[in-house]
């Protein structure tokens, strides 16, 4: 068996004559995907494989190829001859560009085998001999040189008997800890602070093990967690080599690891003897290292020399280098990496102080992996678009800062004084300021497949496609009407209605609702007043710092919104004094302090209806209800002369009563979801449910949990603002409660009320067998229904046509919404940047223009 070994990700280039077996050895050891052969391309550009004069077509569609995979992080296969120079050197430059390492795997097999071989194929019969001389030559004349060419790796497999013994293997990259899912405390730039570092190591909980002479050379966390040390461990500070003792001994034991920064690189040139600048504190790190022995010398070269550009850590999920890395560099293995995670890159500008302009990488990011970097010192540590910068200066009298991952808990100590003057003052705050920009025009306008629709990715339900075309209605919706975006971090979704009833008279019927989740497998319901108003969502912070805090936003202490984000009060005073209300009974049932936030995301109903849609019952439903009233008495009384003269019109006549009585029905209606409304006074609020505070969203909590919040909220409001939400829990395989509760909803419907929302009472913890149930449905009722549906939809002919209805669509759209909706407050729970947590808001405001009847 002769083991060849490769890395995982890398461009694999076989090398050899024809006839030495190259295809068979591919179709082998590797999947028939990761092999592209010249032969095949030939074929594809000529429809011959064998046409030679098509090999300059089929290379160039080869290497398009190639690229492509190669950018997509997929191991590929080169299956031609390129037993010339310039062939390889074309596929060399390929891995380069895509920052992976090029391999070759060299099949040397006798001449006579090859023309044996190739006398057997009908379709190299007749290839001559001097083809297979030639490029065995040529071959030949190489093989030394591959290296110095730029493989990586070369694997020289000599005669018939090696090449079938051989035994593809893979091997990680050395940058790939994905196996390592912490948690982890991942320590910024140290600078030769030791005491510091043990201060911070001592509030991690890491307890410092030390040497005879009482010098620390291990620490170890008693639940496991692993310390990620970012670089710049020397130079500037007092003692580099306590540091290095300490850091060493910790990677050593198992207990951390550490990837370089620019400094480690340039003291282990300068133990190695190499010529370098004696500049930025390393003439402090050689004057304390030399009073140490030889061999800790020699060590700490060793240790420099073999530290790893950047890691990647949690499945991915996790990416440290010292300057930062972009997401395509991310597990790559190049010059060109290792050079930007040392020293970041620059816009070529120098600043004042004569010193490099640092290209600002983070604000552009928009990678998926968190990435966790130093090198540039800051005051604090920000996030900046889920990157954040760890260098806080202690060296320069700031603080030494880790990062405790997952919790994205930041942990600081202070400088025991200022060790080194800076040559320039630390930055006010990190590049891309706060939270980073929120969702822009490349965010949301650029397909991310040829058919111009953006995809974004959910947990609970994976892809969600948006189309184009909607996609620049609702940007120029959030753009235009919408709120300060910064506030803007969930639109609640669309809700379908249950499925259509067949008890007549009616289109909609609860028992539609309790059928169908006891089909889909959810146990019980509760069922929710539905109130005559519109959906509102209300974001209310305890105080303006924390606004300010926790959304960068100056101005306001929180915002209440529509479900297309617009303000849903005229002026911002008015925002404020509701908002002020809203803040009292939180403070008043205690919930700051119990869910342990400074802030809270409130999903409500807020009444009237008028307060919100007063033109759209001006002009549509009071136009409507104005000219069915006065016309339609009058046509019943000229109808009734018209009998009296005996004209047989009974049959119209008694249609038109009756559409007389629908009309007056209609005014009816709607008039109950309107009252007058003054500033705040007459408006009514009503939470049910609590999504999100700092840290932490609610979403998995059962909506009685829900319910109960919001009866504190409303039992503590003294001004009046807050209003309960009524409903009953049913057990939907139980008869009698079942009937419970279509009575409950008639008594709401008869008494004038909307209907009611039915909803999986274990909230997001509801799956039906194989899919997700509906979050919840809508049963409204009949007079309900005439507002949505015109004054005579009850009509026995409309009804039965309105009984066609398709909730597909709805149903599909719901379920989309509902999933990006806790997409986006699971993001903002996580504490990613604006932008991520505005995509799949934006989402929701593009699905809202799918073609779907706004009636259901």
């Amino acid at each position: 068996m002769n083991p060849v070994a490769i890395p995982d990700l890398c461009l694999v280039v076989l090398v050899g004559t024809t006839g030495s077996g190259k295809s068979t050895f591919a179709r082998a050891h590797f999947k028939h995907t990761q092999v592209l052969s010249s032969d095949f391309f030939r074929g594809m550009v000529a429809d011959d494989e064998n046409d030679q004069a098509a090999s300059k077509d089929a290379f160039e569609l080869l290497h398009h190829v190639a690229g492509k995979r190669l950018a997509a992080g997929r191991l590929t296969v080169v299956d031609a001859t390129n037993v010339q120079q310039g062939a390889r050197a074309q596929l060399v430059q390929l891995a380069r560009e895509h920052d992976v390492l090029p391999v070759a795997i060299v099949l040397d097999v006798p001449e006579q085998t090859c023309f044996e071989r190739n006398a057997e194929r009908p379709d190299r019969a007749h290839l001559p001999r001097n083809v297979v001389t030639r490029q065995r030559k040529d071959m030949t004349r190489s093989l030394r040189h591959l290296q110095r060419e730029g493989f990586r790796k070369v694997h020289h497999l000599r005669g018939v008997e090696e090449i079938d013994g051989a035994v593809v293997t893979y091997e990680k990259r050395y940058n790939d800890l994905t196996h390592l899912t912490g948690p982890f405390d991942i320590v910024g730039d140290i600078h030769g602070c030791r005491a510091e570092l043990e201060s911070l190591l001592g509030r991690l909980g890491y307890g410092i093990v030390r040497d005879d002479a009482g010098r620390p050379v291990d620490a170890a966390h008693p639940d496991g967690r692993t310390a990620v040390f970012v670089g710049d461990l020397v130079d500037r500070g007092p003692d580099t080599p306590g540091v290095l003792r300490l850091v060493m001994g910790m990677v050593r034991a198992g207990h951390a690891v550490c990837v370089p920064g620019n400094h480690e690189n340039k003291l282990m040139r300068a133990l190695k003897g190499r010529k370098v600048s004696v500049t930025h504190g390393l003439k402090e790190s050689l004057e304390q290292l030399d009073r140490e022995t030889d061999e800790f010398r020699s060590e700490v070269a060793a240790f420099c020399d073999g530290l790893v550009s950047h890691y990647l850590l949690d499945e991915g999920r996790l990416v440290v280098a010292h300057a930062g890395l972009p997401e395509k560099y991310h597990g790559r293995t190049s010059g060109r990496v290792r050079s930007f995670a040392l020293y970041g890159d620059t816009t070529g500008e120098t600043d004042e102080y004569g010193l490099p302009v640092r290209y600002p990488w983070a604000e552009e990011y928009r990678g998926r992996a968190m990435v966790v970097y130093g090198h540039t010192p800051m005051p604090r540590a920000e996030w900046v678009n889920n990157t954040i910068c760890l260098d806080t200066g202690c060296v320069f009298g700031g603080e030494l800062t880790a990062l405790r991952y997952p919790e994205r808990e930041l942990v600081a100590v202070p400088a025991e004084r200022v060790w080194y003057e800076p040559v320039r003052p630390l930055k006010s705050e990190a590049p891309g300021g706060r939270d980073g920009r929120p969702l822009d025009l490349a965010d949301v306008l650029v397909p991310d497949d040829p058919m111009g629709r953006r995809v974004v990715e959910t947990e609970t339900a994976g892809r969600v496609m948006v189309r184009g075309e909607n996609a620049a209605a609702a940007l120029e919706v959030m753009s235009r009407f919408a709120i300060d975006p910064r506030w803007l971090v969930y639109l609640p979704p669309t809700m379908a209605p249950c499925a259509t009833s067949d008890v007549p008279g009616l289109l909609e019927h609860p028992a539609k609702a309790f059928a169908q989740y006891r089909a889909d497998g959810v146990a019980a319901v509760v069922c929710e007043e539905k109130h005559m108003g519109s959906r509102a969502v209300a974001l209310v912070c305890r105080d303006a710092d924390a606004a300010k805090d926790a959304f960068g936003v100056s101005e306001g202490s929180g915002a209440l919104w529509t479900r297309t984000g617009r303000s849903f009060l005229a002026t911002p005073e008015l925002t404020e004094a509701f908002l002020a209300r809203v803040r009292a009974a939180v403070e008043a049932a205690g919930l700051w302090e119990e869910l342990d936030t400074d802030w809270l995301l409130l999903d409500a109903e807020l009444m009237p209806w008028s307060a919100k849609a007063v033109e759209l019952l001006r002009r549509q439903y009071a136009a409507v209800g104005a000219a069915a009233t006065a016309a339609l008495p009058e046509a019943v009384r000229a109808l009734a002369r018209a009998e009296a003269r005996g004209v047989d019109v009974a049959e119209l006549a008694a249609a038109t009563t009756r559409r007389e009585g629908n009309a007056h029905a209609f005014t009816e209606a709607y008039g109950r979801y309107c009252w007058p409304v003054d500033g705040l006074d007459g408006l009514r609020f009503a939470p049910f449910q609590v999504l999100a505070g700092r840290g932490r969203e609610f979403t998995g909590h059962g909506h009685d949990w829900h319910l109960a919040m919001a009866d504190r909220l409303v039992a503590a409001d003294a001004s009046g603002l807050l209003a309960p939400t009524a409903r009953l829990v049913v057990e939907v395989a139980d008869d009698e409660q079942v009937a419970a509760g279509v009575a409950w909803w008639e008594q709401l419907t008869a008494a004038g009320g909307e209907g009611m929302v039915v909803k999986p009472l274990a909230g997001e913890g509801a799956r039906g067998a194989g899919s997700r149930v509906q979050p919840g449905v809508k049963v409204r009722g009949a007079e309900y229904l005439r507002i949505i549906y015109g004054p005579d939809y009850r009509e026995p002919h409309h009804l039965d046509r309105l009984r066609g209805r398709n909730l597909g669509h709805k149903r599909s759209l719901a379920l989309r919404e509902h999933a990006l909706g806790l997409e986006s407050l699971g993001r903002l729970s996580r504490g990613e940047p604006l932008w991520r947590v505005h995509e799949p808001v934006f989402a929701v405001l593009a699905l809202e223009s799918e073609p779907v009847d706004p009636r259901l």
